[in-house]
């Protein structure tokens, strides 16, 4: 195989805030050092950027796919694709362009009629895991819900300037531009659990899951059961309609426009909503010991409490370990608790601050590239944006990672101890007004970055 002269790209994770660009910059300094040509298509929050076009499909000798959602991998059909992490996308960059270049053995993905067809098979000739697979749609179901979650959370927060019973008019402290923010974010929120099953099921089934999801993560919300009960729906939803085709493939191509319009709505929506109002008072009690045992615990041991989110919110930064510790914080919100989200967002916010801090006051020890970036983390840690801290991790993983998830564990150990309670799911500082205990919050992060960055410090003098 001659060496390809066009390499396309799609990235996206499940943010679509850092990662996303990171490992599209990544894979753009990895080709322009092996003299290749690349177009790389992003999938970030705020939409594709940079599309592949056709044209630029046609042309390409191979495709690299480094997403933790869908990118819509059903287009790719007779190329040879590359199919991996986002996090491969940063740190294995230069080795996926050489593969790009010089494997002869690159899968071909193979022609489909039907989307989620396209995208399982490419999963598969991935030799991706069903684990694998299943936190690709769960991700592609979560990147959408956050903004809804963000927006409407904040809103919410912003509604307590005013005193935290400023929304009902039955008590002194009411304000009418409070319980209009309270009623916006109320809103935006309660789009939260048919909003995650919805692109669960659209992740695993296309278009046709979209709407089935929909209605299923509604009856979610409308039964009680929850975040446990979005996800059971999301998933179900999508097997539902896969089922759905396999049955109706032996359907003439005369009555596709049938299936899709009246066949897969109509049966559905039946058998979700069916499900679900089977399933709800199960789920609905389960989700409710779920979060009596995080309040249990929460109260009765901090420490331990502290040592798990800050170790998760550290270990991968963005990453599926540290999604898991965010979205349960902002499930936790959606349902009253403020506190456990005030430690994940501490934990989230001393990495980045922990190199900035590190940068600082052992400069001799980084060089110019470390020290610009360093400066740059002081404002990604005052937003909430962990993924700062990825380009030193990725230099030396198993010596910085620890470092980090020691940080971030005292910060999250000291808010927890604190009685810290953080109303809004994102924002970092911009939210500290409408923190309780905010200056002991400060604290606590303050401490948490100092401590590592001075084992980062050390670590850099005398365990080069």
């Amino acid at each position: 195989m001659s060496q390809p002269k066009y390499i396309i790209a799609a990235t996206g994770c499940p943010t679509g805030v850092a990662h996303t660009f990171m490992a599209a910059e990544a894979l753009r300094k990895a080709a322009k050092e092996l003299d290749v040509e690349i177009k790389v298509e992003t999938h970030g929050q705020v939409g594709i950027e940079n599309p592949l076009t056709k044209q630029d499909i046609e042309q390409a000798d191979c495709v690299i796919i480094a997403a933790d959602k869908d990118v819509q991998a059903h287009r790719f059909g007779g190329k040879p694709v590359i199919v991996t992490s986002v996090g491969d996308g940063i740190k294995r960059a230069k080795a996926l362009v050489e593969q790009a270049i010089t494997d002869t053995s690159i899968p071909i993905m193979p022609m489909q009629a039907s989307e989620s067809a396209s995208a399982d098979s490419s999963a598969s000739m991935a030799r991706e895991s069903l684990g694998r697979r299943a936190y690709k749609h769960l991700m592609s179901g979560v990147s959408h819900m956050l903004p809804f979650v963000v927006g409407g959370g904040v809103l919410i927060a912003l509604s307590f300037f005013w005193g935290i019973h400023s929304a009902d008019p039955s008590h002194e402290q009411y304000n009418p531009i409070a319980a209009k923010l309270m009623t916006i974010g109320g809103v935006s929120m309660g789009f939260m659990v048919p909003v995650l099953a919805a692109f669960i099921a659209q992740s695993i089934a296309s278009r046709p899951g979209l709407v089935v999801g929909f209605i299923g993560g509604s009856l979610a919300l409308q039964g009680g059961t929850g975040f446990l009960g979005g996800l059971v729906a999301g998933f179900l939803s999508g097997g539902i309609i896969l089922l759905l085709q396999h049955l109706f493939k032996p359907l003439p191509k005369s009555l596709q426009a049938l299936k899709a319009i009246f066949l897969y709505p109509v049966l559905g929506i039946i058998s979700i909503g069916l499900i679900m109002l089977a399933i709800s008072a199960p789920m609905e009690q389960i989700n409710h010991n779920v979060m009596q045992f995080l309040a249990q615990f929460e109260d009765g041991n901090p420490l331990l409490l502290g040592l798990i989110v800050g170790s998760m919110m550290a270990f991968d930064m963005g990453g599926p370990i540290n999604k898991a510790a965010y979205v349960t914080g902002t499930v936790l919100l959606a349902q009253g608790n403020t506190s456990f989200m005030a430690g994940v967002m501490a934990a989230g916010m001393t990495p980045p601050l922990i190199t900035a801090l590190a940068t600082t006051l052992f400069s001799k020890q980084f060089d110019a590239e470390e020290r610009n970036a360093g400066v740059i983390n002081y404002l990604l840690s005052a937003t909430f944006i962990t993924e700062g801290a990825i380009p030193f991790a990725s230099k030396d993983p198993l010596k910085v990672i620890p470092i980090f998830m020691i940080g971030s564990s005292l910060s999250a150990m000291l808010t927890y101890l604190f009685k810290v309670a953080v109303p809004a799911p994102h924002g970092g500082l911009i939210v500290l007004p409408l923190v309780t205990h905010g200056l002991l919050w400060l604290i606590a992060i303050i401490l948490g970055s100092l401590l590592g960055a001075l084992l980062m410090g050390l670590q850099r003098r005398y365990w080069k």
